[in-house]
């Protein structure tokens, strides 16, 4: 048999249909999350069954999500938030978790796609029927708009 080795984010659609997890050596913390996040796209928000496979809440997600990468976190967004290290916006990553509302009212989480067009975007279970009620990726405006904030975090290992 012919071995070959597959890089960037082809290893890391190999790796999710597979059902495997990576080592951060093989892939960062945050790139392995936010490709088992995005391989959720589509599957409906619930809170009846908010951990998968298939239905999700948004703190579910991000549980889900950084298991993969191997990170441990716990079960609601505002002990998420309280179990990360705080990053800065101007020092955010993509893979970064992100979460809505104050330190003590994180109400929302979601792991940080990146900026395109000048615009935050993050991989979410959203709850607005405006999208749906199921894991999109939006732009972060879309949670922020009045006084709700946006945070991030990060939790290696």
């Amino acid at each position: 048999m012919n071995a070959r080795t597959i890089t960037g984010a082809g290893a890391l659609a190999v790796v999710f249909a597979l059902g495997l997890t990576v080592t951060p050596a093989e892939a960062s913390t945050g790139s392995v999350a936010l490709a088992a996040a995005r391989s959720q796209l589509g599957d409906v928000y619930s809170q009846v069954n908010p951990q998968g496979p298939n239905h999700w809440d948004c703190s579910g997600l991000v549980r889900f999500a950084y298991g993969k990468a191997g990170v441990s976190l716990p079960r609601t967004a505002q002990q998420q938030y309280n179990a990360t290290a705080r990053v800065a916006p101007a020092n955010r990553q993509t893979g970064d978790m992100i979460f809505i509302g104050s330190p003590g009212n994180i109400y929302h989480a979601g792991v940080f796609a990146g900026v395109r067009g000048g615009k935050g975007y993050m991989v979410n279970a959203n709850t607005g029927s405006y999208r749906g009620r199921k894991v999109v990726e939006a732009p972060v405006t879309e949670y922020t708009a009045g006084s709700p904030r946006a945070y991030y975090g990060r939790k290696l290992k």
